[in-house]
This record gives C-alpha cells, structure tokens and sequence, in this order.
C-alpha cells in the first residue's frame, strides 16, 4: 500500500510522516470541537488554510477535503 500524499510505503491509508499528521489533526479537533462546536470538514477547511499550519497537516487536510470524507474518525 502506498501513501495517496506522497506514494511512499504505507501500512495504514498514510506514510507514517502523513499518518502522524492525521492523528495530530484527529486529537486536535477533539480540543476544538469541545471549545468552538465546529463540524469536522470546516476545522479541515480552516486547517488547510492556515498559513502557520504544518506542511503534512496542510496536505492531509486537503486530501480528506478532496475526498469528501466529511465526518470525523471514531
């Protein structure tokens, strides 16, 4: 399997650089979602474009937005 973002090796959807980044988007929009009542896709659209957001957040932002997926993880 290999990473949608990059094309490097993967063992789940992303390289463990992208795959590191999902789960540091994941454990964020818990604490935003707590203190702002935001729905998943606009915390990506905002992730995605902040200009002091890191490169790996910013592309797997963008590529969850691409595909819609518009719900967040379990």
């Amino acid at each position: 399997m290999t990473c949608p973002i990059c094309g490097k090796g993967a063992s789940n959807s992303y390289c463990d650089f992208h795959g590191t980044a999902y789960d540091n988007l994941v454990k964020a929009y818990k604490e935003w979602r707590g203190a702002m009542n935001i729905e998943w896709g606009e915390y990506l659209k905002i992730i995605a474009e902040n200009p002091n957001t890191g490169m790996w957040a910013v592309e797997v932002a963008r590529d969850l937005l691409k595909r819609e997926e518009r719900r967040p993880p379990v």
